[in-house]
Formats: structure tokens, C-alpha cells, sequence
């Protein structure tokens, strides 16, 4: 392997950020919280955490999650994780040493409905 190549390929990689590394360490901690200490019965085991975007301030973190059950269970799911977003804001103070902790926001990921219905029209045409 040509030693030139590799390493003009290793300078064109962007470094990441801090909010990236913050946003995976969020990502990592609220997703052990919601399997082990959240103890609202709308919320364990059925929801996962897709993916975390983090303003590059660090002051806001969306998180987007993938909930198990239907529509009535995202509904509730929701609502137990806003009711468990001061505690999990809480430990997560605890546990990191930042400055400030962001505002935890969970939204619905929508990725995955959006692939089944791809899929499903896919179907479609090949029949």
C-alpha cells in the first residue's frame, strides 16, 4: 500500500467535534438509564435510542427514539419520557463532568416507518 495515499486519505477526514462526542456519550448514558433505572412502566424496554443530535453549543440534545407497540405505545412512551427527563438531566449531571448538562428533547424516529413503507412500495411494483 502506498504510504502517500493512505495518509492523504487519514488528512481529508474531518475531526469530530465536541458535540459529536458529546452526543454518542449522551446517547450511551440515557440508553443505559432508560434499560436499568427508569422504572416508568411506559418507557421499560420498549423504547431505544436511535440517535442523538447536539447543538454545537451544547445547551440542546434531540434524542430520537424507536418505540415498541403501535401508535398508543409511542403515545405513552412519549409521555413517560418526559416525565423522566429531569431525572435522567439529574444523573446525567452526576455522572459527567461538563459544565452545563443540554435540555433533553426526544422526538420519534421516524427512519424506520419511512424504510417499511420504501419497502413496501418496492413490493408493490415488483409484483
Amino acid at each position: 500500500m502506498d504510504y502517500e495515499i493512505f495518509e492523504g486519505l487519514l488528512s481529508r477526514q474531518q475531526p469530530f467535534s465536541r458535540a459529536e462526542r458529546v452526543a454518542d456519550l449522551l446517547r450511551e448514558e440515557v440508553a443505559r438509564m432508560l434499560l436499568s433505572e427508569v422504572k416508568d412502566p411506559r418507557i421499560q424496554g420498549l423504547v431505544t435510542v436511535m440517535s442523538v443530535k447536539v447543538t454545537k453549543d451544547l445547551r440542546h440534545a434531540n434524542f430520537f427514539v424507536s418505540v415498541l407497540g403501535g401508535v398508543s405505545g409511542e403515545k405513552a412512551a412519549m409521555k413517560g419520557l418526559e416525565k423522566a427527563k429531569g431525572f435522567m438531566r439529574r444523573n446525567l449531571g452526576k455522572r459527567l463532568r461538563m459544565r452545563r448538562i443540554p435540555e433533553l428533547h426526544f422526538k420519534l424516529d421516524e427512519t424506520i416507518r419511512a424504510q417499511e413503507n420504501i419497502e413496501r412500495l418496492l413490493q408493490k411494483i415488483h409484483e
